[in-house]
C-alpha cells in the first residue's frame, strides 16, 4: 500500500539542530522556510513525503515513542536517561559529540559515606553509582550544576562536558567518564512496520550523508 501521509522527523533545538540541518541538506532535504525567523514548530520540506518538527531535546523521545513523530534526532544522553527500549536506534549521526562525566571540586577528597550528587540525568546517575557500589543521594537540577558543590547542595555532579572550561571556571574538574555522547537517529517501532519502505529509504539517505560528511 502506498504511503499517504508524510513522515514526521523530530529534531532537537540548539546545537544539534544546527549540525543536523547540513546533514539533511546533503541527503537532499531542506526546510521550506527559514526556521530562525518563524515561530512554527513543524515545517514542510522540499519533499511532499516529509515534515520536520523542531522541539526540545527532552521531548523528542516522547514524540517518537508515542508516534507523533515517526523519526527523531536526539543526543545519546537523553536516550540513556529516557530509556532506550521504546524505539529503534538505527544510526549514530556522529555529530554534537561530548562526554557525560562525573565532576567534583578540584582537589576535593571523596566524601565518606553517602555521596550527594546533583544532575539532570537522575536515572543515569542512579544506575552508574549503583554499578560502582557507591551509595548516593541524587538531587535533580536542570541547570547551573557547577554551583551545587560550592553552595553545599552536592558533593559531586553528573553533567555533559565539552571543553571543560565551565567546570574549570567554577573550580571543578572532571572525574570519571560515564559515556561518550553523540546524536542518534531514532525510529518509532510502529512506523518501522507500517511505513517500512519510507522509513528505511529516509534512514539510508541520512546514513549516506553521514558517511559522506565523515569522509570529507
Amino acid at each position: 500500500m502506498a504511503q499517504t501521509t508524510p513522515l514526521v522527523l523530530a529534531l532537537t533545538k540548539g546545537r544539534i539542530l544546527q549540525e543536523t540541518l547540513p546533514l539533511l541538506e546533503q541527503a537532499g532535504i531542506k526546510l521550506a522556510e527559514d526556521h530562525t525567523t518563524s515561530r512554527k514548530l513543524i515545517f514542510d520540506t522540499n519533499r511532499p513525503d516529509l515534515r520536520i518538527m523542531i522541539v526540545r531535546g527532552s521531548d523528542v523521545p516522547t514524540y517518537v515513542e508515542f508516534g507523533s513523530a515517526d523519526l527523531g534526532v536526539v543526543g545519546k544522553d537523553l536516550l540513556m536517561e529516557y530509556g532506550e527500549g521504546a524505539f529503534y536506534e538505527p544510526l549514530d549521526l556522529g555529530i554534537s559529540r561530548c562526554r557525560l562525566m562525573t565532576a567534583a571540586p578540584k582537589g576535593a577528597e571523596a566524601p565518606a559515606g553517602r555521596v550527594k550528587v546533583a544532575s539532570k540525568f537522575v536515572n543515569i546517575a542512579r544506575r552508574y553509582f549503583a554499578e560502582q557500589g557507591i551509595q548516593t543521594e541524587i538531587i535533580k537540577l536542570n541547570g547551573a550544576l557547577e554551583l551545587a558543590p560550592s553552595m553545599g547542595l552536592a558533593d559531586w555532579i553528573v553533567d555533559i562536558v565539552d571543553s571543560g572550561n565551565t567546570l574549570r571556571a567554577n573550580g571543578m574538574e572532571p572525574l570519571e567518564l560515564i559515556a561518550d555522547i553523540s546524536s542518534r537517529l531514532i525510529v518509532n517501532k510502529a512506523s518501522m512496520k507500517t511505513k517500512h519502505a519510507a522509513v528505511t529509504a529516509l534512514t539510508e539517505q541520512i546514513k549516506a550523508a553521514v558517511a559522506g560528511s565523515q569522509a570529507e
